[in-house]
C-alpha cells in the first residue's frame, strides 16, 4: 500500500502567507526576531543555501519511501532517464518516492523526485516531458529561487541563523513546511514559458523526442477535466491546478515539433 507524502496533498498556501485578524495582535519583540532571521535568511550564502538543499532533500529522502534500484518503478526511471546526467554542469540525481501523490519535482541540487502515482498514470513520454520541464526550472534557477523564499517562510515562522559561515541545522517543523511550500510552488507564466523551451531543448540534445513536453501538458489538460468533473471536493494536486495557460503552452510545443520535422511518438 502506497504511503502518503508528508502530509498528502493539502493546500498550505493560506495557512503560510495568509494572516487573519488573531494573527494581527503580534509581539514587537518577536515580530523584530523574525525579521532579523529574515535578513540572515536573504543574505545567505551559496555555501549555505548549498548545506540548507542538501538538509532538505536528505530529510525529504529520508521520510518518504524511496523505491529501491530493483523495484520495477525505480528500473523503469532509470531507463527511461538514462543520458539525462546533468543539467548546465550540476550532476542529476533520480529517484522515484512510492506515495499515493500525483507530483514530481526537481531541486536546486539537481535532485529529481518522481512519485509512483504520476508514473501509474503516465507514458515514458509523458514522464519525460514533466521531468524536462522541472529540470528546466533548476536550469533558470527557479527551483532555487523558490527555495530561498521558503526558507523565508520558514525564518518569519520559527527563526533560521547561522554562524561562522556555516548554515544552521532546520528544525522538523522547518523541514516539513519546505517541503510543502515547494511541492506546491507558484511559478509565473514566463518562468513556465522558459522551463517548457528548456525542457524541450534539453530533452532533444540528451536524444530524446521533444514531443514529450507537448504530451505531457496533454495529459495534465485531461486530468484537469477528470479532476474538475468531480466537483469542489476532489484533492486537485498543485502539479495540476498551477500550470496555467496549458492549451498555449501545448499548440507552442507541438508547433514547434512539428515545424523542426520531429515526428510524434507512436501509442500516444
Amino acid at each position: 500500500m502506497k504511503s502518503v507524502l508528508l502530509k498528502g496533498i493539502v493546500a498550505v498556501a493560506v495557512g503560510l502567507f495568509c494572516a487573519g485578524e488573531a494573527q494581527a495582535q503580534f509581539n514587537l519583540k518577536k515580530a523584530v526576531g523574525a525579521a532579523a532571521s529574515t535578513v540572515k535568511a536573504v543574505t545567505l550564502t551559496d555555501a549555505q543555501m548549498t548545506e540548507y538543499v542538501k538538509e532538505y532533500i536528505d530529510w525529504m529522502d529520508k521520510n518518504n519511501p524511496v523505491a529501491p534500484p530493483d523495484d520495477p518503478y525505480a528500473q523503469r526511471l532509470a531507463k527511461l532517464t538514462e543520458g539525462l546526467t546533468s543539467v548546465d554542469g550540476m550532476p542529476l540525481n533520480f529517484k522515484v518516492y512510492d506515495v499515493i501523490d500525483v507530483n514530481a519535482f526537481a531541486c536546486a541540487d539537481g535532485s529529481v523526485r518522481v512519485f509512483s502515482s504520476l508514473m501509474d498514470i503516465m507514458t515514458d513520454d509523458e514522464l519525460l516531458g514533466v521531468i524536462g520541464h522541472e529540470i528546466g526550472h533548476v536550469a533558470h534557477h527557479d527551483s532555487k529561487k523558490s527555495f530561498r523564499t521558503a526558507l523565508l517562510t520558514s525564518a518569519l515562522k520559527d527563526g533560521i541563523a547561522s554562524a561562522n559561515g556555516k548554515a544552521a541545522a532546520l528544525t522538523q517543523s522547518q523541514l516539513g513546511s519546505l517541503g510543502e511550500a515547494l511541492i506546491n510552488a507558484n511559478y509565473s507564466q514566463k518562468q513556465e514559458r522558459e522551463a517548457d523551451d528548456y525542457g524541450y531543448e534539453f530533452l532533444k540534445e540528451a536524444g530524446k523526442n521533444p514531443w514529450a513536453m507537448a504530451l505531457s501538458f496533454q495529459k495534465l489538460k485531461q486530468l484537469q477535466g477528470e479532476q474538475q468533473s468531480k466537483g469542489a471536493s476532489a484533492k486537485i494536486n498543485q502539479l495540476f491546478s498551477t500550470h496555467p495557460d496549458i492549451e498555449a503552452r501545448i499548440k507552442r510545443m507541438e508547433e514547434r515539433a512539428t515545424k523542426e520535422g520531429i515526428a510524434k511518438p507512436e501509442n500516444n
